[in-house]
C-alpha cells in the first residue's frame, strides 16, 4: 500500500513531492564533478575544477563575444529543403522541424555582425545542438554568406567550428559545400582581410577537410578534438595504436596543425588582438 498516494491528503502530497529539475546539476565528463547549472553558466561553461570545456550555445557565445553583447544578426538565403527526398527513421523535413523547435534556430550556423573592442567584425558560428552542426546546404550558404559579408564591410571574418562533417541527409549536396566554402575563403584572402578560425569540440569530418583548416590563424579550445575520420577507425586502419591525447588541440599545437590553444575565459581578448594586429588597428583607433 503506497501511503503517500492512497492516505496523505492531495495538498500535503504535493509538499511532499516537489520536483527538481533535471538540469540543476551538470555531471564533468572528464572528473565526473558535479556543478550547480548556474554556476557553471556564469563561468561560460567551463567546469571551475577540471577546466573541462563543455559545448557553449551560439547564442551564449555571440553574447559573450560582442561589445555589450550588440550584434545584427545577418539572414541567409533559403535554400532547398529536402532535395533527396530522404528518410531514414523519419522524414529528413520531420528531422528539421524537430531541431528547429529544439534550439530555436534554421539550421546549424548562425552569423552576426557586431564590435569587438571597437572593431566592426563578422562572426560565425556552429551550433553542434542542430543536427551536430552537420554541413548541409544551408550552414554552406550561411558561411559563403558570412565571408562576403566580411568583404562587402571591410571587416575581419571569425569562425566558430562544431560539427561531425557532412551532412548525409543532403549527399552530394552537402559534399559541394566543402569546394563552395574554399572558394569563398580565397576571395577572402585575395580582399586581404582576416580569417580567423577557433576550432571547438569537436571538429571533424568535411568540415575539417575545407574551410576549418584554411583560416590564416588556427585557434583551439583546450581539449577540443579536431580530425578528419576518429581515432578508432585510424587505428583499425593502419593497425597501430595511436599517441596518447591524438586528435586533441594541444597535440596538434604541439605538432604544428594549429597556432594556439586559449582559455574560453581569454577567448574574446585573444581575438581581439588578433584583429587589431591583422588589420594593423591601433589601439587609439579602436578607442575611438
Amino acid at each position: 500500500m503506497n501511503w503517500i498516494a492512497n492516505v496523505v491528503p492531495p495538498k500535503v502530497r504535493s509538499l511532499l513531492r516537489r520536483e527538481t529539475p533535471e538540469n540543476l546539476w551538470v555531471k564533468c565528463p572528464e572528473s565526473g564533478e558535479l556543478v550547480f547549472h548556474k554556476d557553471l553558466e556564469a563561468n561560460l561553461f567551463v567546469v571551475p575544477g577540471s577546466g573541462y570545456h563543455m559545448r557553449f550555445a551560439a547564442k551564449a557565445r555571440l553574447d559573450n563575444l560582442f561589445d555589450d553583447a550588440a550584434y545584427e544578426e545577418i539572414a541567409t538565403p533559403e535554400v532547398p529543403l529536402d532535395p533527396l527526398k530522404f528518410r531514414d527513421v523519419k522524414r529528413y523535413t520531420d528531422r528539421l522541424k524537430e531541431y528547429r523547435a529544439k534550439t530555436e534556430a534554421q539550421d546549424a550556423v548562425k552569423l552576426a555582425f557586431g564590435k569587438l573592442e571597437g572593431m566592426n567584425l563578422v562572426v560565425a558560428v556552429q551550433d553542434f545542438d542542430f543536427l551536430g552542426g552537420s554541413l548541409g546546404m544551408a550552414a554552406g550558404e550561411a558561411i559563403v554568406t558570412g565571408m562576403m559579408t566580411a568583404i562587402e564591410r571591410r571587416t575581419p571574418f571569425i569562425i566558430f567550428t562544431a560539427s561531425g562533417g557532412a551532412r548525409m541527409q543532403e549527399g552530394i549536396f552537402s559534399l559541394m559545400q566543402m569546394p563552395r566554402t574554399t572558394i569563398a575563403v580565397q576571395r577572402l584572402r585575395a580582399a586581404k582581410l582576416p580569417y580567423i578560425v577557433v576550432l571547438t569540440n569537436p571538429t571533424t569530418g568535411g568540415v575539417t577537410a575545407s574551410y576549418a583548416m584554411l583560416g590564416d590563424v588556427h585557434v583551439a579550445e583546450p581539449g577540443a578534438v579536431i580530425g578528419f575520420a576518429g581515432a578508432r577507425v585510424i587505428e583499425q586502419t593502419i593497425r597501430e595504436r595511436l599517441p596518447e591525447g591524438f586528435q586533441r588541440a594541444e597535440y596538434l599545437q604541439a605538432h604544428g596543425m594549429i597556432d594556439m590553444v586559449v582559455h574560453r575565459h581569454d577567448m574574446r581578448a585573444t581575438l581581439a588582438r588578433l584583429c587589431a594586429l591583422l588589420t594593423q588597428t591601433p589601439p587609439a583607433a579602436r578607442a575611438a
